[in-house]
């Protein structure tokens, strides 16, 4: 809405000065000492109108400098060589905005008319699997994703869709009947123990895996005795699953599995035939999906093995009609490892040409590994991947550790703490990018770190709640530090945009970061307590109130809860 006003009076003037152009750019400038806002338009008008970009610039900064209430947006508008417009925006117009603020922060937001439906698939265990580390990612990225979703109106359904199929099914039944197990035996210890025992066992025996794999084809054409087994393990599996995921604050509309895709499969094969898109190559059934314009080679989409045994693009596949018929949404997201990009490609493209949802309504939103200060994935001091539960305590220790006074604090603030721990030290990096776990380093109070983020909106809190002050504003601005919170309050805009935009949550932690500095700084600045300016401190007191209204949304679009105390 910012942006939008400011580059609506530009074009006005780039006509008035005799330039006809469609469309121009304001954007934030990279000279904040400078200036507040850019423009960089004018080099596109030098090849049209065969004027060199000083001619073009000087005359539209005049008739921008002759604006009617010029000084209701501007403080100061300048040409720079070779062809920038420098703009600076005046208090009135900074203040307009915040005063507009102070009941909702999404009045100066543009949501969009139309509301949509997405679907967000993530936080995909594979069931009897231990949880680790590096299942971390795809809830936390996939539960912030989706609040920023809401955020801008729209409908999100999230699924969990566990892999409850698959060959590690088959693997583990494979282990209960080896050691004699009853149902009453399957536990969850025993599922820690049995799954890397018998998953290592199959790297290395082919005959034993080819065993396991049969079980599981066996499974899904419906034998009694392996599914009342899977069932217990998958009763077993999904109630750690919840309580991991319960504590990471993630939520769920569908508890569904790959498992439930496969009522969906007859439909879908007849709809792809009908298309003419399915192939026999080998005795297996393929779906070419590559394109003459592919830079690399896109191999054949393995529908069917020569079996007759499905596999996860298939399911993928009728996961994505069983969705279409259920909810008919706009967009389908997965929040999965970046490693699965080619599957993903495989699937998307597979829709796309049977008919189910079309390539740009999907979307993988990949992410990268957690690693640690090796720059090898993640790993405890013995060389094993860390479990969740163990990852939650040793964080809730090292806390703890940090302050005599964290040792009195409730089990309750001390967890809402942790996760802020676990989910800015994440949500910081670009979720495609690799990044180095340092827990000591993120439990920190002071740095980027999530615990800095909820000092800075406790202390704020403490300071507005001593005080009396009114929900008015005057258009003045009092020092440097004070123009500078301001301006920073009112990029929240740009950080939700991208980070909804582009499906990053990066954004908002980035930006709720350099907030609270601001914050701090200010405070640190303009002692507040004792001032004898009325009008000052009530101002100041109401910029403050709007900061961290802006930090406890950002917060909660992180999935941050915001502790009693610290």
């Amino acid at each position: 809405m910012i942006i939008e006003k400011l580059e609506k009076i530009i074009k006005e003037s780039f006509n008035k000065a005799g330039y006809d152009i469609e469309s121009i750019k304001v954007i934030k400038s990279n000279r904040p000492d400078l200036c507040d806002y850019q423009c960089d338009d004018v080099f596109k008008l030098t090849k049209v109108y065969h004027q060199n970009p000083i001619q073009i610039g000087e005359k539209i900064v005049e008739e921008l400098n002759n604006y009617e209430n010029f000084n209701d947006y501007f403080d100061k508008i300048e040409f720079v060589k070779p062809g920038f417009i420098n703009i600076t925006v005046s208090n009135t117009f900074i203040n307009k905005y915040l005063k507009e603020m102070a009941n909702d922060i999404k009045t100066i937001l543009n949501i969009p008319n139309k509301k949509e439906t997405f679907v967000v698939d993530f936080g995909g265990a594979n069931v009897a699997k231990p949880l680790h580390v590096g299942h971390m990612r795809t809830i936390l990225v996939g539960e912030s994703v989706s609040r920023i979703i809401r955020f801008f109106g729209h409908k999100t359904i999230g699924d969990v869709h566990l892999g409850d199929y698959g060959l590690q099914i088959g693997q583990v039944i494979y282990g209960i009947l080896r050691d004699d197990k009853t149902i009453q035996d399957i536990d969850i210890k025993y599922l820690d123990k049995i799954y890397p025992e018998m998953s290592g066992i199959c790297k290395e025996n082919e005959e034993i895996k080819a065993e396991c794999a049969e079980i599981t084809k066996q499974l899904q054409d419906g034998n009694e005795q392996y599914t009342k087994l899977w069932k217990k393990i998958l009763e077993i599996s999904i109630q750690d699953i919840k309580k991991n995921y319960d504590y990471l604050g993630a939520n769920f509309d569908l508890w569904l599995g790959e498992s439930d895709s496969y009522k969906y499969l007859e439909e879908l094969e007849k709809q792809f035939n009908n298309k003419g898109i399915l192939n026999e190559s080998e005795g297996a059934i393929i779906v070419n999906v590559s394109k003459p314009e592919d830079k690399k080679e896109i191999p054949p989409l393995l529908f069917k093995k020569s079996n007759g045994a499905y596999l996860y693009a298939s399911t993928d596949l009728a996961t994505i009609l069983q969705r279409k018929e259920d909810f008919n949404p706009d967009h389908i997201l997965y929040v999965v490892d970046s490693r699965q990009a080619l599957h993903f490609e495989q699937v998307f493209r597979a829709s796309d040409l049977g008919g189910l949802m079309p390539y740009s309504s999907l979307e993988h939103l990949g992410y990268g590994t957690v690693n640690g200060e090796d720059g090898k994935p993640y790993k405890t001091r013995n060389g094993d991947n860390p479990k969740l539960e163990g990852l939650f305590e040793t964080a809730r220790e090292i806390f703890i550790s940090k302050k005599e006074s964290n040792k009195e604090m409730s089990r309750e603030d001390v967890d809402k703490i942790v996760n802020s721990i676990l989910k800015f030290a994440d949500l910081q990096n670009s979720r495609d990018k690799d990044y180095i776990f340092d827990l000591n380093k993120f439990s920190d109070v002071s740095g980027k770190t999530g615990p800095y983020i909820l000092y800075t909106y406790l202390r704020i809190n403490k300071i507005l709640k001593e005080e009396h002050f009114d929900l008015t504003l005057t258009n003045n601005i009092y020092n440097k530090f004070d123009r500078d919170l301001r301006i920073k309050m009112l990029d929240y805009i740009d950080a939700v945009n991208s980070a909804f935009y582009e499906r990053k949550p990066n954004y908002i932690a980035e930006y709720v970061y350099n907030l609270c500095v601001a914050c701090n700084v200010f405070y640190q600045n303009n002692h507040i307590a004792n001032m004898e300016d009325k009008i000052n401190k009530n101002d100041w007191l109401f910029i403050l109130s709007i900061s961290n209204k802006i930090i406890k949304e950002m917060l909660y679009l992180l999935g941050i809860e915001i502790p009693s105390m610290m």
